[in-house]
């Protein structure tokens, strides 16, 4: 299976944080799979800091990209034919970040490992 991480689920791993469910958190760890981080995973996580949203239990520059590394986890950059597949997804949702990300999970045919429930809505497989 190729799965993209929602940012929450991406911190929760890297955390160890209990709120990722046994089954994502499963599912990310067994290398049968594959897992992707979007860069706007990245994005939405430095401007949260950069807002005092969030806070990182080290830098972010020590964090990415060595943890995407040790975690074998994949970089996918937003290209073009995300933007067009973009255009084209209902407003169920409004997040410009978890719009990219529905957009890339489409797109490239991932199962998105998510808890947002307005995520259903879209028709792309999910795993929580």
């Amino acid at each position: 299976m190729t799965l993209l991480l929602d940012t929450h689920a991406l911190l929760w791993f890297l955390t160890n944080d209990p709120s990722l469910s046994e089954r994502a958190r499963r599912s990310v760890e067994d290398q049968a799979n594959v897992t992707f981080v979007s860069a706007a995973n990245l994005w939405e996580v430095a401007i949260k800091l950069s807002l005092g949203k969030l806070k990182l239990p080290a830098p972010f520059a020590d964090i990415f990209p060595r943890q995407l590394e040790l975690n074998g986890f994949a970089l996918l950059p937003l290209t073009p034919t995300h933007c067009a597949t973009l255009l084209t997804l209902p407003f169920h949702h409004r997040d410009p970040f978890d719009r990219v990300l529905l957009a890339q999970a489409k797109s490239e045919r991932m199962t998105l490992v998510t808890n947002d429930g307005q995520f259903g809505a879209y028709g792309i497989p999910l795993l929580w």
